[in-house]
């Protein structure tokens, strides 16, 4: 009898990340190769949530952690370290910039007049995601993701034309602003990167409805909780008794996490997921299928 359970899901890192020696490699010589998944965050989450009406990460966010989107368009506007170099400058972080909350207020307040002025609110949602309410009339140009931009020339991400102009100018006193914040003296005492920008980013507002095939989800990312949330999907936290209590049809978001950490301290519970089938999923692309009497091809070496 065919097997029409759906699998359970994990969602992984970049594949060439993963040494030959990877434990994951062995399960990869025993699975079935399948059609390939979307590349990259944005086209992955895309794959497992379907968006009515447009897909803008900037008002998922900003409803998930302050539930006031729906009455406005938003732009995401995360904390960001943007390090210059002989040929310009180039963007090293945005979010996770181990901010407290008090600190994340502190580098916002003087920020706030120049959205003000410009007909807009800057707020600050969590530490690592900020969100500017645009007016009604707002037009935006096209922003660049981060994964997009992070590691390359600011330059080529920047917004382009009359509308991009506009955008550029706010950044540009923006980061002047946060260059003479105090606090990013302090950071720089603490070995810590500055605060220099702001990445702009995910624009729109809330889609009509969302929609997913998953039962479930274990993740601790903010966009896919926020999905999540608008399509009645399930979300635990990302720990051992979640990963270890996922069923069929449940997505586990391994994404994020260094494929290192994979092959340690989270490999003891990934390996007793072996017992049913798991769709592995790699965010380059890649996807196999591993069902539970694969581990009887013992004969198949662990180089792929």
């Amino acid at each position: 009898m065919a097997d029409t359970a759906r699998p359970l899901e994990l969602w992984l890192p970049d594949l060439p990340r993963f040494e030959p020696g990877h434990p994951l490699r062995a399960w990869l010589a025993r699975a079935d190769r399948a059609g390939d998944a979307p590349r990259g965050y944005l086209a992955g989450l895309a794959s497992y949530f379907e968006c009515v009406g447009g897909f803008a990460p900037a008002a998922l966010t900003r409803e998930l952690l302050a539930g006031d989107a729906a009455d406005a368009a938003w732009l995401s506007a995360d904390p960001a370290w943007i390090q210059p170099d002989l040929n310009g400058a180039r963007l090293l972080a945005c979010g996770q910039m181990q901010l407290s909350m008090d600190d994340a207020l502190d580098l916002a307040r003087p920020l706030k007049p120049v959205f003000g002025d410009a007909g807009m609110t800057l707020e600050v949602s969590s530490p690592d995601r900020w969100h500017v309410r645009l007016p009604p009339d707002a037009r935006l140009p096209p922003f660049a993701s981060p994964e997009q931009a992070l590691g390359e020339d600011l330059a080529q991400h920047l917004p382009e034309g009359t509308e991009g102009r506009r955008w550029r100018a706010i950044l540009t006193e923006v980061q002047v602003l946060l260059h003479q914040h105090p606090l990013n003296a302090q950071r720089r005492e603490l070995g810590l990167p500055p605060v220099n920008s702001l990445w702009l980013w995910g624009g729109g507002s809330l889609p009509v409805a969302v929609r997913s095939e998953l039962a479930g989800c274990v993740s601790d990312d903010v966009l896919l909780g926020a999905l999540a949330a608008r399509a009645g999907v399930e979300v635990a936290s990302r720990t051992p008794d979640a990963i270890a209590a996922a069923k069929s049809g449940w997505l586990i978001d391994l994404q994020d996490l260094p494929v290192a950490d994979l092959a340690g301290s989270w490999w003891p519970m990934l390996e007793r997921l072996s017992g049913t089938t798991l769709s592995l999923s790699f965010a380059s692309g890649e996807r196999w299928l591993l069902r539970p009497w694969h581990r009887l091809r013992f004969w198949r070496g662990a180089g792929r």
